[in-house]
């Protein structure tokens, strides 16, 4: 197969490159009404884009820093995330942000009444929700009981690419799915495929013109090329970390089975003792695998996936380390 010549639209700096500048305004201004399904007078006309930076004392951190921030000219706030890999505690973050995003409103000495809405939407490569079959969910406040909505001025969109299905162009049925489809397959995307999606959708077209590396300079190429193999490093470096995790797991099962094992044999008989001894010792050293991991900070469901014990049992690890 012949190298794509489309980089990765899910790297912080193309995706910054296609959405968070002023020269592809237009890109962003039509991805927002797409996902939002804002048509008509509902539709954003234009954006002014704001300082992406959520808190100047701790600017320096990457975590306080968003990949877009921008407004439209009701003066509704857009918060923009590409989330690359599951990390702990993002859905507080994405809360914590779209509350900056609306706290900055007060700040200039308006009044309560004229804040107005914050809309949070992150593109992310990995399940951010894995019991929700859903690849897009829209989240707002709601009245419990009457599931009336009268706090407004929150709505959390989450695109979760592992659950988006449709991997060929002749399955997409609509301006969202080409989107996702560019999001997720970009750097696999035929001339074909991109004649196809410009006849349907020409603005996804000028995203993929964004992304052709015959179109950057040779130091933007350099600084994309980095990027990459930082998040290789970064990958290989949480791989080593469960491999170290299941290594330490399986020998201390191993050793608890060995014990077991022998104290079953002096009762029962040597035979039952081995067999016993070792059974235990596989669940053992499943548990100690997965607690392993939960100290190293790895999701539930990567946890999960990874031992073999079910969400309840894993939770009933963390109660345990917590009481």
């Amino acid at each position: 197969m012949a190298l794509s010549k489309f980089l990765d639209p899910k790297l912080d700096l193309t995706f910054k490159k296609i959405f968070g500048t002023e020269k592809n305004k237009n890109i962003l201004i039509h991805f927002l009404n797409d996902i939002l399904g804002f048509t008509g007078v509902n539709a954003i006309q234009d954006v002014e884009f704001l300082s992406t930076i959520m808190d100047p004392e701790i600017a320096s951190d990457k975590q306080s820093i968003v990949d877009v921030l921008c407004r439209d000219s009701t003066g509704a706030r857009y918060v923009i995330e590409m989330q690359l890999a599951r990390d702990k505690g993002f859905e507080k973050r994405a809360q914590l942000y779209a509350a900056k995003a609306y706290s900055r409103q007060a700040d200039k000495g308006g009044k309560y009444i004229d804040l107005k809405k914050v809309f949070f939407i992150a593109i992310s490569n990995c399940n951010l929700f894995p019991d929700k079959p859903d690849y897009i969910s829209s989240h707002t406040i709601r009245d419990e009981k009457t599931n009336e909505h009268d706090l407004k001025d929150f709505q959390f969109i989450f695109i979760e690419l592992p659950k988006f299905p449709k991997s060929r162009e002749e399955q997409l049925e609509n301006v969202v799915d080409r989107w996702l489809f560019f999001f997720k397959y970009a750097e696999e995307t035929t001339d074909e495929d991109l004649r196809k999606i410009a006849e349907k959708s020409p603005i996804i077209k000028l995203a993929y013109d964004e992304l052709d590396k015959f179109h950057w300079n040779e130091k933007d190429l350099v600084a994309y090329e980095e990027r990459v193999m930082d998040l290789q490093k970064e990958a290989a470096i949480l791989e080593q970390k469960l491999d170290d995790a299941k290594n330490e797991g399986r020998q201390e099962g191993r050793q608890e089975g060995r014990q077991e094992g022998r104290q079953e044999g002096i009762l029962i008989g040597e035979e039952k003792g081995k067999i016993e001894g070792k059974i235990e010792g596989k669940i053992e050293g499943k548990i100690e695998v997965a607690k392993n991991l939960l100290k190293a900070g790895i999701s539930i469901d990567v946890v999960s996936q990874t031992t073999g014990l079910s969400f309840d049992e894993i939770k009933q690890l963390q109660a345990e380390k917590t009481s």
